[in-house]
C-alpha cells in the first residue's frame, strides 16, 4: 500500500518513503518447508524442521503473519495520510514474499532515495534488531541500489507499546478471577546471544510498566519457542514448564501474555493457544490469552510518533529507563550464530 508523497511543514524533506520490515511466513502448503529452510540456513535437523512444519501445517499451512503484516500496513497508511508525515508506505520481509530485496527494487523503481524503516520487534536482541539491519544491508546490496534505509528506534518502553499491551492484560483478566497471575512469555534464544544485548532488561522493563498499568500484582517472565540442539544452553524456564510448577503450588488459574511479540502469528498461536492451552487443561487450570497490539490504533500511532522523533526532532516517548539510540553503536547486540 502507498500514501499520497505530499508532505507537511517542519519533517526532514530527505525522507521520502516508510518500508515495514518483518519475519515473513508462508502462504500455502507448499510453502511451508521452503520457507523453513531458508528460515534456519541448513542449520536445524531434518526432524525439527518436520516438528516445526507440522505447527503451520496445524493451520491449513498458512501462516496469519502477512495478512496481520498487511492489516498494519493499511492501518498505518491511514494514520499517516490523515496526520502525517504522508510518506508511502512499503513492506518487505527477510524470509518470505514480498521479499525485502524485491521491495527495495519497487521503492528505487518509483525513485525512492532515502527510507526509514520500522522493524516488528519492540526489543533489541541479535534476532530482534541487528539481524534485521543486516539483512537491510544485504538486500541494499544485492539490488545495487544507493537507496539510503534509516531504521527506526525499538520500542520496548514506548507508551504506544505498554499502554495497549496493559489494556490487552485487563481484558484477558477480566476473563478469570482477580488473584490470576500473569505469565509473560517472549521468544527464547541462546544465553549467550544475550550477553551483548539488552533483550532480557527490556523485556523485564516492560513487564513492569504493562504490569502496574494492568494492575497485576503476581507476575513472571517466562520463554517459549525455543530450538536449536539440547546441549546449547537458552533462557529458560520454558512457558509450558512454569504452567506445571504453578500448578503445583495450587494455582488453577493463569493469564498468559506473549509480550515479546507483537501479532498473533503461528508461534503464538501454536506454542501458547495449542501447545501451552492443551497442557493447561491437562493440569486442571483455566488459561486466558491476552492478545498482541497487532494493529491497535494507540500502537499505530507510535509508529508515527516514532517517525517524527527521527525526521522532526519530536521529544522521545519512553515510560521506563529512557529510549533506545536512534543509530547502534557498531557492537550493539552482536553474536556469533555458531555459538548456537
Amino acid at each position: 500500500m502507498r500514501t499520497s508523497r505530499d508532505r507537511v511543514p517542519g519533517v526532514d524533506q530527505a525522507y521520502d518513503a516508510l518500508i515495514v520490515v518483518s519475519f515473513g511466513g508462508p502462504e500455502r502448503p507448499e510453502d511451508v518447508m521452503p520457507f523453513l529452510e531458508r528460515v534456519t540456513q541448513g542449520r536445524a535437523r531434518p526432524e525439527r524442521l518436520a516438528e516445526v512444519a507440522g505447527h503451520y501445517h496445524h493451520f491449513g499451512g498458512r501462516s496469519p503473519i502477512n495478512d496481520q503484516n498487511r492489516a498494519l500496513v493499511e492501518a498505518l497508511g491511514a494514520e499517516l495520510e490523515a496526520h502525517g508525515p504522508k510518506l508511502p508506505v512499503y513492506w518487505g520481509n527477510r524470509n518470505w514474499h514480498p521479499f525485502l530485496a524485491d521491495t527495495l527494487r519497487e521503492m528505487d523503481a518509483a525513485g525512492v532515495r532515502r527510507a526509514l524503516a520500522f522493524v516488528t520487534s519492540a526489543f533489541g536482541s541479535y534476532a530482534g534488531c541487528r539481524l534485521y539491519s543486516e539483512d537491510i544491508a544485504r538486500a541494499r546490496a544485492e539490488t545495487g541500489t544507493a537507496m539510503q534505509v534509516d531504521k527506526l528506534r525499538t520500542f520496548h518502553d514506548h507508551p504506544g507499546f505498554v499502554e495497549p499491551m496493559a489494556e490487552r492484560v485487563r481484558e484477558a483478566r477480566a476473563e478469570l478471577g482477580p488473584d490470576a497471575p500473569v505469565v509473560y512469555t517472549a521468544h527464547s534464544v541462546p544465553v549467550a546471544m544475550t550477553a551483548g544485548s539488552p533483550y532480557v532488561g527490556q523485556l523485564e522493563e516492560t513487564c513492569r510498566l504493562v504490569s502496574e498499568r494492568a494492575g497485576a500484582v503476581v507476575w513472571d517472565l517466562v520463554w517459549q519457542s525455543r530450538s536449536g540442539p539440547p546441549q546449547v544452553p537458552w533462557l529458560e524456564p520454558d512457558v509450558r514448564a512454569h504452567l506445571r510448577a504453578l500448578r503445583e503450588r495450587g494455582v488453577r488459574e493463569v493469564v498468559v501474555v506473549p509480550i515479546g511479540f507483537v501479532s498473533d502469528h503461528v508461534e503464538v498461536l501454536y506454542d501458547l493457544d495449542v501447545e501451552a492451552g492443551q497442557l493447561a487443561e491437562e493440569l486442571g487450570m483455566r488459561m486466558a490469552r491476552a492478545r498482541t497490539v497487532g494493529t491497535h490504533p494507540r500502537f499505530v500511532r507510535m509508529i508515527r510518533e516514532l517517525i517524527l522523533e527521527r525526521t522532526a526532532g519530536a521529544e522521545p516517548h519512553a515510560l521506563g529507563s529512557g529510549p533506545s539510540p536512534h543509530v547502534c553503536p557498531p557492537d550493539c547486540c552482536a553474536f556469533r550464530a555458531s555459538a548456537a
